[in-house]
């Protein structure tokens, strides 16, 4: 439609400007002339007249849409799915504005419930997105994910980590030599007093502190099979087939037991249901505590463990008795542990008279992964005047001490967000811990 003829809705509409039916028309040439501007105030119009009509509504996430005011975008087709959860179109434009704001899971959660609604509606532009599978090619990937799974499979080996290869750390490791590995070890002692083997465990603390180490050198120290699961092993772009494939992780970790089947930063898998805005999440989550719940009554022997960074964010019902109802606060390494990660880290390197007391002080706050980062920024360094020289030459305590002084603990800005959790959120006490490691009284 050219300009003359939206002219003439114009002047027809200054004429009867309360006729809804010829502002709905000026409305939809104004979209297609991409005169988004003018679009969106004839839609406010309208809506001023009648708050409820869908359509304008529709029009006018169309017009933010075009404007690239994805966000806003997005908040008027929520208002629009809340009376009619199930329109396409809302639906469709919803994806594409999740889309252009980078958020790809809330699209791909989006177009999950758009083939809900209809199996046979196709968005070429989403699809090429989010790089759609045909429903044979998912076939073919569930076979070859299972094929993954086992491969997945990390099988006893008296090879493996165990707690001896974990610096410091020992106050972790005596907790978890009695709620993990000791049932484990000696199944006929708990089960003479009724305790049950195997369960969940959630690792917690600041990043960089040795959670999957940790979770590695449990699976080491019992000799058992080892699972390691991340967010994207599980998520899939189809209805269901997420909860299939954490079905199959679990049923692998099962026939391989003893096992223990470890999930990293698992509130990306287990995020509060009240915070999802799509069911295909929750029911993500539903499947999980299943899976949990099976391993209470079923399976001896299957130890699963989670790791994260945020346990404030994880759904609430997975630390009920019988699946993560063992929480272990895995904090930065002591002055002692700092030392014995600065001796690991320096295992098998040119090393020469390091005061690894000096160190360790030096390191304070440090998280492993820190300590090991300085390590690693030390021997850079080294080697750049090894290739002027053309000869290595040892690693001293000095190296190693200025490496430090350049790394700032990353455990800090953690600690702040705990604090809040830990002195605001805290009614069941879980986070005790944290205010003891910070000495602060409750």
């Amino acid at each position: 439609m050219d300009n003359s003829e939206i002219q003439q809705l114009k002047e027809a509409l200054a004429v009867s400007p309360d006729n809804t039916y010829l502002r709905v028309i000026l409305v939809q040439a104004l979209l297609r002339s991409e005169l988004w501007d003018d679009a969106q105030n004839e839609c406010l119009e309208i809506l001023k007249r009648d708050s409820e009509n869908v359509s304008a509504k529709m029009h006018l996430a169309q017009a933010y849409y075009g404007k690239e005011e994805f966000s806003t975008t997005v908040v008027v087709l929520e208002e629009v799915l809340q009376n009619n959860p199930e329109q396409l179109d809302a639906l469709l434009l919803l994806t594409k504005a999740f889309l252009k704001e980078g958020d790809r899971q809330q699209a791909i959660d989006t177009y999950k419930k758009v083939k809900s609604v209809n199996p046979h509606r196709v968005d070429e532009e989403i699809e090429q997105a989010l790089t759609l599978k045909s429903v044979d090619e998912n076939d073919r990937e569930e076979s070859d994910f299972s094929t993954q799974v086992e491969q997945q499979v990390q099988p006893p080996s008296p090879m493996g980590i165990s707690f001896a290869q974990v610096g410091g750390m020992e106050k972790d490791k005596g907790v978890s030599e009695i709620m993990i590995f000791l049932p484990l070890i000696h199944p006929e002692l708990y089960q003479a007093y009724g305790k049950k083997i195997g369960g969940g465990i959630l690792f917690y603390g600041p990043p960089g502190c040795g959670k999957t180490y940790l979770a590695r050198a449990t699976a080491g120290e019992i000799n058992s099979a080892f699972i390691s699961v991340g967010i994207n092993d599980i998520l899939d772009m189809y209805i269901g087939e997420s909860e299939k494939k954490l079905n199959l992780l679990f049923e692998q970790a099962r026939s391989s037991s003893p096992c223990v089947l470890f999930f990293d930063e698992i509130d990306a898998l287990g995020a509060n249901r009240s915070d999802m805005r799509t069911s295909a999440g929750r029911n993500l989550i539903n499947q999980f505590l299943s899976e949990l719940d099976g391993i209470e009554s079923q399976n001896d022997g299957l130890l699963v463990i989670g790791a994260t960074n945020a346990p404030w964010h994880l759904d609430p019902a997975f630390r009920r008795p019988g699946r993560f109802d063992k929480i272990i606060f895995v904090q930065p390494p002591d002055l002692i542990s700092r030392k014995a990660i600065y001796e690991v880290s320096l295992t098998n390197k040119p090393i020469e008279n390091i005061d690894y007391d000096k160190l360790a002080k030096i390191a304070k706050d440090f998280s492993g992964a820190d300590i090991k980062a300085s390590v690693d920024l030390a021997i850079e360094n080294k080697l750049r005047i090894a290739m002027k020289k053309g000869a290595p030459t040892p690693l001293t305590t000095q190296d190693l001490v200025a490496a430090t002084k350049k790394i700032k603990p990353s455990t800090k800005e953690w600690f702040q967000t705990a604090k809040n959790y830990a002195m605001y959120a805290n009614e069941s006490g879980v986070y005790d811990e944290i205010l003891e490691y910070l000495k602060i009284k409750k």
